[in-house]
């Protein structure tokens, strides 16, 4: 009798500790690029957790934020809003690591040559008013919320009122692609994607340039839930949190891009939070 209750303990501390650890990201470029990158970051963090690691992919940002609040993933590559969103939702949840850059992030405000804006300086430049202009996502930090907070204390006045046009495309490579095309003169994306797309060779800036980089603000981070590790084991947001830290592989850090990561924690975006609830978009 004791041989099978001790069984039937291993059998459920091996069905409790097979798990399968899941986490998403916000779609901030094409999905058949984001599922290449963090399919790699799936398999480097199976081997640092010792549990089966699945990379979940979401077509929105809300969509990521949802997935985090329903427990359809436990582990999320947040932008600075969605990150206070998703923490917002789910009790006890925690901001672990942010990128290098993330802690200094800027949006590029680019423009279509033949809109005939002024090239950058210490400001955005007047001519911008008239123009058609587009976001990316509608809940996206660099794409969004920070240039319309800039937008806002520079003319002292919403968007839609000093643009002819206002979009939002979606996420940052369809951004770029929008104003190359010049379906829209102008938009706002984030640097990050934007030097890679130019590095890369995905940009044609014969058609397309920056004219205005943002003053700096916090951005990405990896937001993890906050019954971890009830359900993985003691210490085990610990465990990802040094596994993320100790991300140092180039090829996998290109693929966010990133230099690498550095610990976070929620009082680092108590400044998105702030801008977010000032424009409305926290609920």
């Amino acid at each position: 009798m004791r041989w099978l209750v001790a069984c039937l303990l291993i059998l459920v501390s091996t069905a409790a500790t097979a798990e399968t650890f899941r986490f998403t990201a916000i779609p901030d470029e094409d999905q058949s690029r984001l599922e290449e990158r963090f399919d790699k970051v799936a398999r480097y963090l199976e081997d640092q957790l010792g549990v089966t690691v699945e990379y979940v992919p979401v077509k929105s940002y809300s969509a990521a934020v949802s997935a985090f609040r329903n427990d359809q993933v436990q582990l999320a590559w947040f932008g600075g809003l969605t990150g206070v969103q998703a923490r917002r939702l789910v009790p006890n949840s925690r901001a672990l690591a942010q990128g290098q850059e993330d802690a200094e992030f800027r949006t590029y405000f680019i423009a279509n040559h033949d809109s005939d804006v002024d090239t950058q300086g210490d400001d955005l430049p007047k001519n911008v008013q008239g123009k058609s202009f587009t976001f990316g996502a509608k809940t996206s930090t660099s794409g969004r919320l920070m240039p319309e907070y800039f937008i806002r204390e520079q003319f002292g006045a919403p968007p839609k009122s000093l643009f002819s046009r206002v979009g939002f495309s979606g996420d940052h490579s369809r951004t770029i692609a929008l104003v190359e095309s010049g379906a829209y003169d102008l938009g706002a994306v984030n640097f990050k994607v934007w030097d890679a797309a130019v590095a890369d060779g995905r940009v044609d800036t014969d058609k397309v340039d920056v004219i205005w980089k943002t003053p700096t603000y916090p951005d990405y981070q990896w937001t993890i839930r906050g019954d971890v590790d009830d359900r993985y084991g003691d210490g085990f947001t610990g465990k990802v949190r040094k596994a993320l830290l100790d991300m140092h592989d180039p090829e996998l850090l290109e693929s966010f891009p990133r230099q690498g990561f550095i610990p976070a924690d929620n009082d680092d975006y108590q400044p998105i939070e702030d801008v977010g609830e000032k424009l409305g978009l926290l609920r």
